[in-house]
């Protein structure tokens, strides 16, 4: 089984879980639902083209008691970029807003099965919040173990999503917010920017890795966004995101995952950063390697879609 437990039946408590396993599997997060200081959320997101609702999805069926986390809204309103990393301040005060404290061990699913909630797991640990796990095999993977959901057409939860990207609105908008609760200690290692990437190019410091699917990367399938070339930045090497899984949605035990990155060329004991479209499924890989004892893999925010609209940048297999 790829699924693990990390961590027992019950009496939770933030050192019960270790922090070198990325997941937790269903199982325990049943048998631990109910205690305090576990806060489980929602993440789901999909691309444009999927044209589903993740917000109107939590309502008709959500892991009982989750709140949702809106990754468009917990975002950066300072670029035309998607979904980008908030500001600490703003990250902090959306957490606030959702009732989220630093004691809390957070749990992220979504309704792919590992997907998204990669993304929101990456940014709690940008942020220093340590105690945070993607569940594995996510919703499809509860609802397969016959565990419960609820519905809730206008819950509390909600509200505190709305409020969390209200909160967020504000910060950017200068304007006054309630008092913060939640606090951070921003990680710089976790997160590359667009000029990094160019360094690296030169220095080749770090392997590239990145999580499109392989036609995207050769530049022989179009990229999802319109206007947006697709190709690979020069350098990097293609793992496409569902190498990391098994059938049934969840991660790949530790031995296989290495075998999926040495098939890609890819050296576990040397500096790995990850990019991808939008920076969202970058997130899986880095969540694939923490498994294989690599916590600190960067990740290239803006990704292919911002360094392909930068001009005159390389690019290879470019094809409009």
């Amino acid at each position: 089984m790829a699924s693990t437990g990390g961590g027992p039946k019950a009496g939770y408590t933030t050192s019960s879980i270790s922090t070198k396993e990325p997941v937790v599997s269903v199982d325990w997060l049943h048998s631990n639902l109910k205690e305090a200081d576990i806060k489980v959320l929602d993440a789901s997101w999909y691309m444009p083209h999927e044209q589903r609702n993740p917000i109107q999805e939590y309502q008709v069926a959500h892991i009982p008691g989750a709140l949702f986390f809106d990754l468009d809204g917990i975002s950066d309103r300072r670029t035309n970029l998607p979904h980008m990393l908030p500001s600490e301040e703003a990250f902090a005060a959306a957490c606030s807003a959702l009732g989220i404290e630093n004691k809390d061990g957070v749990v992220v699913y979504d309704g792919k099965g590992i997907f998204s909630a990669s993304r929101v797991w990456w940014m709690f640990r940008v942020f220093g919040h340590k105690n945070v796990w993607v569940l594995d095999g996510g919703l499809p993977k509860w609802r397969a173990s016959g565990y419960d959901v609820e519905s809730s057409a206008s819950s509390d939860a909600i509200l505190k999503a709305n409020a969390a990207s209200e909160v967020v609105e504000k910060i950017y908008q200068g304007q006054p917010t309630s008092p913060v609760t939640f606090k951070t200690k921003f990680q710089p290692h976790l997160v590359w920017t667009l000029d990094q990437v160019k360094e690296n190019m030169e220095n080749k410091t770090y392997q590239h890795i990145d999580a499109r699917a392989k036609a995207r990367f050769d530049g022989t399938a179009p990229e999802p966004r319109k206007g947006i070339p697709s190709g690979h930045i020069p350098g990097s090497k293609c793992v496409p995101f569902p190498q990391m899984f098994d059938d049934s949605q969840t991660l790949l035990p530790a031995e296989e995952l290495k075998k999926r990155f040495e098939e890609a060329d890819i050296s576990v004991d040397s500096p790995i950063m990850a990019s991808c479209g939008t920076g969202v499924t970058a997130c899986i890989l880095a969540l694939g390697l923490h498994r294989l004892g690599k916590p600190d893999v960067p990740i290239y925010d803006g990704s292919w879609t911002e360094w392909a609209m930068e001009p005159n940048l390389p690019m290879v297999g470019s094809s409009s």
